[in-house]
């Protein structure tokens, strides 16, 4: 087959190139018309979803971390985590301490043995009853951290003043028993919380931390048996793990030496939390 070009055809050609030619130039010196909605579409990927308001994991590949409702990065964005360096053995261990029953000081026995520092968050009814605990806390080297002083859902407050007394109540509260200032790790109680909660505990100087393993270990008429409580903890541990337990548990007192030892047997060690930030 033949096409015959005339010049008309080129004239038009020419025509046609130069325009492109021109819409070219414009495209790359006038401001582009997509960029403020690219950029919105970056700033609602790194929210927190409005659906959002309990923190919540999935378990997706046996000894691998699981991936949060939110994710890492979009967390440390507000100084939250929820995992630590995934490349590295270490593990975090976290008790949140809501009251005290009788099981602490078993669990600061095994961290003592095990060299092992953890983070105790604690609320103000602990520091109340139970102040020797605390200052054992604080002399054996482990991180009494803020986890409110009411334990309210902090997902449901939003104004600032208030979201405050519940932190530096509880900060008043350590200061004035330890003589110290309280270092600032906090826990939302429940695992509930907001992405203003998370803008709010920031601008408080907090890091907000999460969890990416724990199991159901707080019901102290309902305790789970050692072999419960091992087939969650071991095959789950991986790489940064933040643990979660309760102080008031029963069996996490009874099993943590042997805990933190099959953990060493994996070649884990313990790190504090002050790392995360480092």
């Amino acid at each position: 087959m033949f096409i015959t070009i005339t010049r008309d055809t080129l004239c038009r050609i020419g025509a046609a190139a130069g325009v492109c030619v021109t819409l070219a130039v414009l495209f790359f010196l006038l401001p582009q018309a997509d960029a403020p909605a690219a950029q919105a579409n970056a700033e609602a990927e790194a929210a927190v979803p409005a659906s959002v308001s309990d923190w919540g994991l999935s378990f997706q590949t046996e000894g691998q971390p699981p991936v949060g409702n939110v994710s890492a990065d979009t967390l440390r964005q507000w100084d939250a985590y929820y995992v630590g360096d995934t490349s590295q053995k270490t593990i975090y261990l976290t008790f949140d301490a809501g009251y005290e029953n009788g099981n602490t000081p078993a669990i600061l026995d095994a961290l003592n043995k095990h060299n092992a520092p953890a983070c105790f968050f604690v609320v103000g009814n602990f520091i109340d009853t139970a102040p020797d605990l605390v200052k054992r806390m604080v002399d054996e080297g482990h991180i009494v951290g803020n986890h409110t002083l009411h334990h309210p859902d902090m997902s449901k407050i939003s104004d600032m003043d208030s979201f405050q007394a519940e932190i530096t109540g509880l900060e008043e509260k350590f200061t004035a028993l330890t003589g110290q200032p309280m270092q600032r790790f906090y826990r939302p109680p429940q695992g509930k919380f907001s992405e203003e909660n998370l803008k709010q505990a920031q601008e408080l100087g907090y890091t907000t931390v999460f969890w990416s393993l724990a199991y159901v270990d707080w019901y102290t008429d309902n305790q789970p048996t050692d072999e419960q409580a091992f087939s969650k903890l071991l095959p789950r541990i991986h790489n940064g793990a933040i643990v979660l337990l309760h102080s008031t548990s029963e069996t996490n007192a009874r099993i943590l030496d042997e805990l933190l030892t099959k953990w060493e047997g994996e070649g884990y060690t313990f790190g504090s939390l002050t790392d995360l930030t480092k």
